[in-house]
């Protein structure tokens, strides 16, 4: 890597897993205000099987201090962050080029990574070349809001998947996803480990709808986030998925409350959830009365 002099690259591993989060923690509060990233994040990403940390993963070190970070995950996603204290010496354009050619190396053809709309990375990776392939919006229910219900139909009923639903409740949320995500699907194994293995897992946070059958046709995953600051606990959603032929029941809606209420009962004050321009889902999401805290975009470019 072509970095600045006295920096030091190498391969990450899971104990650099606080490291890297302290990093982009400080990249999102300088260029959102608030950190939205929590470390289980990084922890349970970094645990699926599919995923070699120190094979596609590297850090920009000053010393032992960790400055910089870069990752690539299959097929076609990459991230990084730089302390914003080492912003302008070159090291986002140094990671940028490590993730190209790690991504070739992979086969990819093309990488991309999500970074705030209008930010420092936003107008790095413009000005390298780096094309939107889409937007994505970062919502919150905000602290007191009104949970109001909505009514599931005759039959059905929404509640905590028994463990034994679990390879029901990934493949219900894989085949939503794959409607618009290209991509290959996700394993169990991997969908285990990022949201079962997750720091801080419990089972009430797998929530379900159930049909008259009592077959699972809707999903809607959360956790509790605990921020290193004075805010006060959030719940955030993070997979929220419907059955094709199950849609336009309000089953989403219902689940979306379910989540928020079960959250606060479990100590969250707000709940938050992200989505993007692929899903057409941002207008589901306002009408249950949840507003946008943060826009990214996801720029790409050909390796």
């Amino acid at each position: 890597m072509d970095l600045p002099e006295g920096l030091t690259a190498r391969p990450l591993v899971m104990s650099d897993a606080r490291a890297v989060y302290d990093v982009m923690a400080a990249q999102e509060l300088a260029d959102l205000g608030m950190v939205e990233i929590e470390e289980a994040d990084i922890v349970s990403d970094w645990a699926r099987p599919s995923f070699d940390v120190s094979a596609q993963g590297v850090g920009v070190f000053d010393g032992d201090r960790l400055v910089g970070y870069a990752e690539f995950a299959r097929p076609d996603r990459g991230d990084a962050a730089v302390d914003p204290s080492y912003r302008g010496r070159g090291i986002g354009t140094a990671l940028a080029a490590w993730m190209r050619e790690k991504a070739a190396s992979f086969g990819a053809t093309v990488v991309g990574m999500p970074v705030p709309e209008g930010s420092p990375s936003d107008r790095l990776l413009a000005g390298l070349g780096y094309e939107v392939r889409w937007s994505s919006w970062v919502l919150q229910l905000p602290e007191g809001a009104d949970i109001v219900d909505r009514p599931l139909p005759d039959g059905y009923a929404v509640r905590e998947a028994d463990p034994s639903e679990y390879p029901a409740v990934h493949t219900v949320v894989e085949d939503a996803f794959l409607e618009w995500s290209v991509r290959d699907r996700e394993t169990f194994d991997d969908f285990r480990a990022v949201v079962m293995g997750r720091p801080g897992f419990e089972p009430w946070m797998v929530r379900v709808v159930t049909d008259p059958a009592g077959e699972v046709v809707g999903v809607a995953i959360e956790s509790i986030y605990v921020p290193d600051d004075d805010r006060p606990a959030e719940a955030f959603v993070s997979r929220l998925a419907v059955r094709r032929d199950q849609r336009n029941r309000g089953l989403a809606q219902a689940l979306m409350v379910d989540a928020f209420r079960v959250a606060r009962d479990h100590g969250a004050v707000t709940c938050g959830l992200s989505t993007d321009s692929r899903t057409g889902a941002l207008g589901l999401y306002e009408k249950v009365g949840m507003k946008v805290t943060s826009t990214w975009v996801n720029r790409a470019i050909s390796v």
